[in-house]
């Protein structure tokens, strides 16, 4: 059991890197900016991590749950600089430097009698470009996260296959990195390539990798501000609300394709002393593989606020709201 387990994690890492590598001049980027801080504008609403970009933007690094060594943020980080240079070529400064993929160069096969494959191991690996581009102290500050995450692989890889919820675990990875995938496809869509407010989320971007103090704004984030003053009070919309979120979760799914406003059987667990939902459960239908069924969603609140997303198949394992709307949802947007 534990060698089928194993194997089944491997197999979702796989497919995870697999996902991660397929995201496949003008006024020099590190010129000062003339505006004054507070003028500055980086849209992150409706982004599968927003609240994350805005945070990292806003210098604003005391509000962050990544840290620099984790996976996700290198994952973050490189596609970001992958967007950059396939949308946005013409912003990068002469002294651009290429981004590079380590692929294998010579593989090791095992073979049965029969002359199946039993494995393939790599043995040795090399460097090519991928035509893509970035800026030289974008892409050192990269790098050297990476080595950070190359130090601890070992630690890392153990902790993911002994953990009792790999398999969500790993499913979940899966999901974030088609959640950035969505970002980095809208998010020169909704910022100039060139706007002061991208070279300021650029600059804080470095600065969280480098492990170095940001450059602040004054203000709060309105994803930080609502966690504050906690949710709404009185008669919510919950169909509208559940639906939305489950919406947006399905964006990131690989095989089913959930059935938007089928939310049904919206059940209220529990409150808190506010007479706020602590936990609302409802049903929904998707289909996948060909046929339609239905499973079961939970949200947990924290502070009248969804703060976890459990799904049948995977109940454990905890998905984050998209921030956008749990801001909706606090500012009034699904009052009845």
């Amino acid at each position: 059991m534990w060698k089928r387990n194993y194997l089944i994690q491997i197999l979702f890492l796989s497919a995870l890197l697999v996902i991660i590598s397929s995201f496949n001049h003008s006024k020099d980027p590190l010129e000062k900016e003339c505006n004054p801080p507070q003028s500055l504008v980086f849209n992150t609403d409706g982004m599968y991590n927003a609240e994350f970009f805005d945070y990292i933007f806003r210098g604003h690094f005391e509000n962050i749950d990544l840290k620099r060594e984790d996976m996700r943020f290198l994952m973050i980080f490189e596609q970001y600089l992958r967007a950059f240079g396939r949308q946005c070529p013409s912003y990068l400064p002469d002294y651009k430097v290429e981004i590079m993929d380590q692929v294998c160069a010579v593989e090791e096969v095992s073979k049965n009698i029969y002359g199946d494959v039993l494995s393939r191991v790599c043995v040795e690996y090399e460097w090519v470009g991928t035509g893509l581009y970035a800026r030289p102290d974008l892409y050192n500050a990269k790098i050297e996260v990476e080595n950070i995450q190359k130090s601890d692989a070992v630690r890392t890889t153990m902790e993911m296959i002994l953990d009792p919820n790999a398999m969500g675990n790993s499913v979940d990875l899966m999901h974030q990195a088609k959640g950035l995938q969505n970002d980095m496809l809208q998010i020169f869509k909704i910022n100039n390539c060139n706007s002061p407010g991208v070279r300021r989320f650029e600059e804080n971007l470095k600065l969280f990798a480098l492990n170095k103090a940001s450059i602040r704004m004054d203000g709060s984030s309105k994803y930080a501000a609502v966690k504050k003053t906690g949710g709404p009070t009185g008669v919510q919309d919950y169909n509208k609300l559940i639906d939305d979120l489950v919406a947006n979760q399905s964006k990131t799914w690989t095989f089913n394709r959930y059935t938007p406003g089928s939310i049904s059987a919206v059940s209220i667990l529990s409150k808190d002393s506010e007479g706020r939902p602590k936990s609302i459960k409802a049903n929904y239908s998707y289909s996948g593989f060909g046929s339609g069924s239905q499973g079961w969603v939970q949200i947990d609140f924290e502070k009248g606020l969804p703060k976890c997303i459990y799904f049948f198949d995977f109940p454990t394992n905890c998905k984050t709201p998209n921030s956008s709307i749990v801001a909706s949802y606090a500012q009034g947007g699904y009052g009845k």
